[in-house]
């Protein structure tokens, strides 16, 4: 059967250079995380804290992301680089595809909190300024499985059904569902949904943060039903279906905790920030006053003298006026 729409792979997943590869699945996580330093920027600042104090922060976050979220891969999926036949040092190949979401955030977490810690800016409010950033960061990072021909779900006719062309590692050529799209555009939804919640509701310390993680676990979980790709299965689920559905109840808890705890917005999210603000204005006040005080001595001295004038005069005219009757 040959079919009239659907939506093509492309032909291979590097360009090169020179002798420079450029890889279409390294280029989609760049991307995403430059949108997310650029919103979570937007968004610090909205919430009263400095420019470039996230980017700052991601640096510590960002490598420490990448590493998680390989680890959590090569440990769920270790048969791929240590069973027999396999080359370990492909564990190392990140280029190839092989991030888990889930390592991502938790040593992502871990190096935003270091990162959090040397500037004295508490974790929850960086979270929450970040959380819509990152669920687009992968929106964006899930192309990089379109250029590698990965993570697609089961066989399909739909017109907009993913056509895999490469029969490398055991893929089938044929049409499959795009599980990349549905998550891709998922992200977006997530990223929206934290956005118009935070600004109906005031999210604070870490609420909106953990929105965008049990928004996300709801979505992951249908898509990884869609899956074809081999995984560990326990009681019949994949494992990714119970992490995502182990976190998402721990996202939901935390929400229900944090509101009853510690009730809307944290008032300042970064130090030295709002310092000198009150100092200044107090300043400004000061001067004002001062300048007013000066004002208003002046038109007193001002008044002082023209009385002192007039007494002046009055008395002149009344000397003449003795003068003339002497005379």
């Amino acid at each position: 059967m040959e079919e009239l729409a659907y939506i093509p792979s492309p032909s291979r997943g590097v360009l090169y250079l020179g002798p420079i590869p450029l890889r279409g699945y390294a280029f989609c996580i760049i991307i995403g995380v430059f949108v997310a330093v650029w919103l979570g920027n937007k968004r610090w600042i909205a919430r009263g804290g400095r420019a470039g104090t996230v980017a700052d922060i991601a640096v510590w976050a960002v490598p420490f992301g990448l590493v998680g979220g390989r680890l959590y891969h090569v440990i769920t999926d270790y048969e791929l680089y240590f069973s027999q036949g396999r080359d370990w040092v492909d564990a190392f190949k990140v280029w190839q595809g092989g991030l888990g979401i889930w390592g991502a955030i938790a040593l992502g977490a871990l190096g935003a909190w270091i990162g959090c810690r040397r500037r004295g800016i508490p974790m929850p409010a960086y979270a929450d300024a970040v959380a819509p950033g990152i669920a687009l960061a992968q929106a964006c990072g899930r192309w990089g499985n379109w250029f590698n021909q990965e993570l697609y779900g089961k066989e399909t006719h739909v017109p907009w059904a993913l056509h895999i062309t490469s029969s490398t590692d055991g893929r089938v050529p044929g049409y499959y569902h795009p599980t990349f799209l549905y998550e891709s555009l998922w992200c977006i939804g997530v990223a929206l949904l934290v956005i118009w919640a935070d600004k109906r509701f005031t999210m604070g310390h870490g609420r909106a943060f953990a929105l965008y993680v049990a928004a996300y676990c709801v979505g992951r979980a249908w898509i990884e039903y869609m899956r074809v790709d081999d995984a560990h299965h326990i009681l019949g689920l994949r494992l990714n279906d119970w992490t995502a559905g182990i976190v998402f109840l721990l996202a939901v808890a935390y929400i229900v905790v944090s509101a009853k705890k510690r009730p809307g917005r944290e008032a300042v999210v970064e130090p030295g920030v709002t310092d000198g603000a009150p100092e200044a204005s107090g300043g400004e006040e000061a001067s004002g006053v001062e300048s007013a005080s000066g004002d208003h001595a002046d038109v007193e001295i001002e008044d002082k003298a023209t009385d002192e004038v007039k007494d002046e005069v009055k008395d002149e005219v009344k000397d003449d006026a003795e003068s003339a009757k002497k005379s």
